[in-house]
């Protein structure tokens, strides 16, 4: 049975980890939302600056990666997200080596990386449901892009199909972060109370 002390310790514990993912959060969907307005102002005008963006994208995901598992390496395994993070590092270089062999390639490989990651996103958000509550928008964004990287690749080969396209993927991603970090406030506030 926990007592009144290692019990308020776990609410303390839960309500610093939701503060410090929802700074998290807030901070990926302020990259979304630049990364999404650079690519709708230079997808069409600039080739190379478009080229970068794409580099650009999965390489941010590693250092988002690497932000959360600071934040809950004590809260239990963060396998996943090692796994996550290695597969966007693989990405990143493998983007840049299929831009050479044009952006359909490249599409095929941002394809690839969206629907593994997708999967990853799932998991977690499956997995923090029950620790934290507040992630249906990671496990509905996980989801989506699962679907999303298989439609990258099945009409990545499309005349209509190009870099400015992946700006709405990112936009719905910003958007879950955003919902996930204002459900977390719920988390924060229920486990403030808990420790007082």
């Amino acid at each position: 049975m926990k007592t009144a002390q290692s019990f308020n310790h776990d609410a303390a514990v839960k309500a610093t980890t939701a503060k410090s993912l929802s700074k998290l959060y807030f901070t990926r969907v302020g990259f979304s939302v630049i990364w999404v307005t650079l690519v709708a102002i230079y997808a069409a005008k600039s080739p190379q600056v478009a080229a970068i963006l794409l580099i650009i994208y999965p390489a941010w995901d590693v250092v988002g990666t690497f932000g959360d598992i600071r934040i809950n390496k004590a809260n239990g395994p963060v396998t996943p997200q090692y796994a996550n993070a290695i597969i966007s590092i693989i990405t990143t270089f493998a983007v840049g080596v299929a831009l050479n062999s044009g952006v359909p390639n490249a599409l095929i490989v941002f394809g690839v990386w969206a629907g593994l990651t997708g999967i990853i996103q799932l998991v977690l958000g499956l997995q923090r449901r029950r620790e934290l509550g507040g992630q249906w928008p990671m496990i509905l964004s996980g989801g989506q892009s699962v679907i999303a990287g298989i439609s990258f690749i099945a009409f990545a080969h499309k005349p209509t199909m190009g870099i400015a396209n992946l700006a709405g993927y990112s936009a719905f991603g910003a958007f879950y972060y955003l919902l996930a970090a204002i459900r977390l406030s719920k988390t924060i506030s229920i486990a403030n109370t808990q420790t007082i």
